[in-house]
């Protein structure tokens, strides 16, 4: 007897493509993605080779099953088409010559996922820069301030209240 087990996978169509200042929530999702479809291996992992040399200047013969090396491989490149096709059109074109995902996750971490600072700058910014007008629902732009308030705590910056309502009250329209 024969069991199914239908996976119901996240629908990444809309996912927004990366662009380098989501690359948080955007490597997440891939993640998950990658998780439920069970080859997120091929991003932590390398591939299994037939010859591998130990330093020592002898060639060590690895005897690798063929069908996980071909399952390595067709995950690999599964992998690696989700993450070139959800990437900004220059992105795209930087890694579009990367052979493996690991490659292509390794340097996408490198480049975005270590480094905060920049996307502390980005919603500190959004923050100082919002300004309430007289042509919205005034709750609805309190809330949008409670989200950017929200972002500037959620990356580990701390702010009193008393600051926060007082910038609040700067962000009210002259009328």
């Amino acid at each position: 007897m024969a069991i199914t087990l239908n996976k119901i996978l996240p629908d990444l169509s809309k996912l927004e493509p990366l662009d380098g200042n989501n690359y948080k929530c955007w490597s997440q999702k891939l993640l998950i993605f990658f998780e439920q479809l069970e080859v997120d291996y091929v991003l932590f992992n390398k591939s299994p080779a037939d010859v591998v040399d130990d330093n020592s200047n002898t060639v060590t013969t690895v005897i690798v099953d063929d069908t996980a090396k071909k399952k390595f491989e067709k995950d690999n490149k599964t992998v690696q088409g989700h993450l070139l096709n959800h990437m900004t059109n220059p992105l795209f074109d930087l890694f579009i010559n990367y052979k493996s995902a690991k490659v292509i996750w390794d340097s996408l971490e490198k480049k975005y996922g270590a480094d905060d600072a920049e996307k502390k700058k980005y919603v500190v910014r959004k923050w100082i820069k919002f300004q309430m007008v007289d042509n919205k629902p005034i709750m609805e732009q309190v809330h949008e301030y409670e989200n950017l308030i929200a972002d500037v705590l959620n990356e580990g910056m701390e702010m009193c209240e008393i600051h926060q309502a007082n910038v609040l009250l700067e962000k009210f329209p002259p009328s």
